[in-house]
C-alpha cells in the first residue's frame, strides 16, 4: 500500500516537474523513485524523456476543425438505413422496458408473498434489492428512450 502511494506521488510529480526519473538506494538499502537525484549515492536512470521545446514568442496556432474531408469510401449511411436503425432500436428498448415491467411486478409479488409470512428483515431485503434494482433499470431505460429521435 505505502509503495503504491509513493508512486502515486511520484507520478504527480514526475508529471509535474520532471522529466528524468530515477531510482535511488541508499545506505540502509531503501529504494527511493525521484524526479532528482538529489543526496542518495546509488541512483540510475529508470526513464528519460525528450524535454519539450520552450514556449516560442509566436502564439500557438489554433486546431482546425476538420481540416481533411473524410475520404470517399469512408462509411456512410443513408437516411433510410439510419432511420431503421433507429426504429429497432426503440423496439428492442420498448421490449427490454416490458420485461423489467414484467419482472418488477413479478419482484413485487414476491416481497409481498414474504411479508405475509412475516418474514424477518433477513429475508425481506434482498426482495426490496431486487425491486430497486428493476425501478433502477426501468428509469435507465426511460433516460434511453428519451434520447431517441
Amino acid at each position: 500500500m505505502k509503495g503504491l502511494l509513493l508512486f502515486a506521488l511520484l507520478g504527480l510529480a514526475f508529471v509535474a516537474e520532471a522529466n528524468t526519473l530515477y531510482k535511488c538506494t541508499d545506505a540502509a538499502g531503501h529504494t527511493t523513485y525521484t524526479n532528482t537525484r538529489a543526496s542518495a549515492k546509488n541512483c540510475i536512470v529508470l526513464s528519460r524523456e525528450a524535454q519539450a521545446p520552450a514556449a516560442s514568442a509566436a502564439p500557438a496556432r489554433p486546431r482546425a476543425a476538420a481540416s481533411t474531408p473524410s475520404p470517399n469510401d469512408f462509411p456512410r449511411v443513408s437516411n433510410d438505413v439510419q432511420q431503421k436503425r433507429d426504429t429497432d432500436r426503440r423496439h428492442i428498448l420498448e421490449q427490454e422496458q416490458a420485461a423489467e415491467l414484467r419482472n418488477l411486478d413479478e419482484a413485487r409479488r414476491a416481497l409481498a408473498e414474504q411479508e405475509a409470512l412475516r418474514a424477518g428483515p433477513d429475508r425481506v431485503r434482498p426482495h426490496r434489492d431486487r425491486i430497486a434494482l428493476h425501478e433502477r433499470n426501468l428509469e435507465a431505460l426511460r433516460r434511453e428512450m428519451s434520447n431517441l429521435k
